[in-house]
């Protein structure tokens, strides 16, 4: 009796999948990421507090750059969105899951992104307020620390012959983010729009004999002028400072007394910081509904 072969019946087996390596952390950017935590927590601290920064000195520029407009961004302290994007290049330099490729792009954005807005910020500075902070300028050293470090790492798998098509794809949404961020803080947004009323009010203004004293750097005086809108050329504008923030006041401003900007001196009183116009046509006893001095 012949026994039958029994067919063996094999049986798909699910395939081990083999485990993915493990990127292990970038430690440089991640010492870099936590100086510069360190850097803008301490800015966060004292411009919450109040306190002058180290370095700092009491003619210096940094308490110019801190009360200027310049220093917070939708409310928040500029130091504070600092804060967050090294807390972002510190997360992406600790991660495991990512390949190194994909790690060293996200961290080629982010900082390329914090590059361009502090060599933006420290510009308006020197430009807008004639003022540096040292706080900033370590933030900045940080950042180009970072960034050369990136490209002295760049994976082998990066971009190689389309490297300048590569600067130019990351480089146009960063560029249109700075754009923006002016467009923002500079208050060409906020400009009023001419009106007959702003424009009767400043002749009105300069006739009565008030004066408004203002220095070329004062972000405040920009704010104020644009109050006014179009008709701010025929405010009775008197510049203290056209040397730049450094350089000695006027000789009108100094016999004046004036010492913090934007000034109005109305009826031999002083009035400092910006005023609304309604404020000041109480003060000069301008006919605001009517558009026009009262009799």
């Amino acid at each position: 009796m012949t026994r039958k072969k029994k067919r063996a019946v094999h049986r798909d087996r699910p395939t081990v999948a083999a485990p993915r390596p493990v990127t292990p952390p970038d430690r440089v950017m991640l010492a870099l990421a936590v100086l510069g935590l360190l850097i803008t927590g301490y800015l966060v601290w004292t411009a919450g507090s109040g306190s002058a920064s180290a370095f700092c000195t009491a003619d210096g520029g940094c308490d110019a750059i801190q009360r200027s407009g310049w220093s917070t961004l939708l409310g928040v302290p500029m130091a504070l969105w600092g804060f967050g994007l090294y807390a972002l290049v510190a997360l992406v330099s600790l991660s495991r899951k990512a390949s190194p490729l994909l790690r060293w792009q996200r961290q080629w954005r982010l900082v390329l992104l914090g590059l361009a807005i502090s060599v933006y910020l420290t510009g308006v500075g020197k430009l807008v307020l004639d003022a540096f902070c040292a706080g900033c300028l370590a933030s900045l050293a940080v950042l180009v620390a970072m960034f050369a470090w990136l490209q002295l790492r760049r994976p082998a798998a990066a971009p190689g012959q389309a490297w300048g098509r590569w600067w130019a794809v990351q480089a146009v949404p960063v560029l249109l983010v700075v754009a923006i961020l002016h467009v923002h803080q500079s208050g060409l947004l906020h400009q009023r729009p001419e009106s007959r009323r702003a424009e009767a009010l400043a002749q009105h203004l300069s006739a009565y004999g008030a004066t408004f004293y203002g220095a070329s750097w004062c972000v405040e005086c920009s704010r104020q002028k644009r109050v006014f809108g179009h008709a701010a050329d025929r405010l009775p504008y008197v510049e203290c400072a056209p040397g730049g923030r450094n350089a000695p006041m006027t000789s009108a401003c100094v016999a004046a007394g004036v010492t913090v900007f934007p000034t109005w001196v109305i009826d031999g009183i002083e009035h400092n910081g910006v005023m609304e116009p309604r404020q000041l046509a109480v003060l000069t006893r301008f006919d605001w509904d009517r558009g026009g001095a009262a009799e």
